[in-house]
Parts: C-alpha cells; structure tokens; sequence
C-alpha cells in the first residue's frame, strides 16, 4: 500500500455501498443465477478484488460474482460490468492519498469525467504509478471524479473522488 505524502493528498479511493448487496448472500445460488450472479468461494488470497472492501478475499472467503451498473448515468458513458463482492463487508473509503494493494498489484485503466459524466482523459498504468496518475488526472479542474479498471479484465475496480 503506498502511503500518503505531500503529493497524494488531493485524492480519495471509495468502495461501492455493501447497504444493496448484502441481502443478495441470503439467496439461493439458483436465486442468484436467475440475477446472473454466483457464489464462488477464494482459492487463493489473490484474484478476487472486493469492490466494496477494497480488498482482495482470502481463501476461503465467500464472494458474489455479479453484474453491477458502477456508472449509471445520463451520458455515452453509462456502463456496467462484473464484480466481486465478499461476504461481511461494509464500503470502505480510505485515507486521503491511500492506494492499496488490492490497485498497486494490477494493471489499471485510470478514466477521468467531467460533471457532465463524459470522459475528459484516460490512460493505463502498472498499479504502483496509480497514485501519481490520479494526481495528474486531477491536475485537470475539467476533472469531477475518475474510476479506476482493472485493465486486464476491463472490470470496474472503484471511485476515485477529490479529498
């Protein structure tokens, strides 16, 4: 996790609201196919990004792999996709400046949107030059707030807004 310094102060990484998801954990997994999700169970401590914790699971852990609308708005840019969810967990914003393992050990896209919710600057960098990039995109007063992907898979990682 790379910790906040005088440059990475302007920037706060926020998890997805667990208040929607956590009934969803109480469904049948042949309920959860007829929403197109399911349950999947970590075998490894890496590989299942929680949107909500900001966290990988750790194996073992009990996840929900499901469609999510992580940009419902007015605008081209409206989109949805795949996520992991774990059990248990509650949406998490982290410090000022903070960027977590669950982001420095990916490739990310990093995508930038004005007010109006288009996209003003994007761009694709290893995890640990995230920081640094969120600061740039920032350094952009167009900039309203940016949402960070996992380049790979092209899945949703979370918010980025303006501390």
């Amino acid at each position: 996790m790379s910790a906040p310094t005088a440059t990475h102060t302007g920037f706060r990484l926020v998890g997805i609201d667990h208040v929607p998801l956590t009934p969803l954990f109480e469904l049948t997994d042949e309920q959860l196919r007829t929403r197109h999700a399911v349950r999947r169970i970590a075998n490894a401590s890496t590989g299942y990004p929680c949107r909500v914790s900001l966290e990988d699971a750790r194996e073992g852990e009990e996840l929900l792999l499901l469609p999510h609308a992580h940009h419902p708005v007015d605008s081209p840019y409206r989109a949805s996709g795949q996520i992991y969810v774990r059990r248990g967990v509650q949406q998490r914003t982290l410090a000022p400046g903070e960027v977590p393992a669950y982001v420095t050990r990916r490739l990310i896209s990093v995508r930038a949107y004005d007010a109006g919710h288009m996209m003003v600057a994007a761009s694709v960098c290893d995890g640990p030059e995230v920081g640094d990039e969120i600061v740039a995109r920032f350094a952009d007063p167009d900039a309203a707030y940016v949402h960070l992907h996992n380049a790979k898979q092209g899945c949703f990682s979370c918010l980025v807004v303006r501390a």
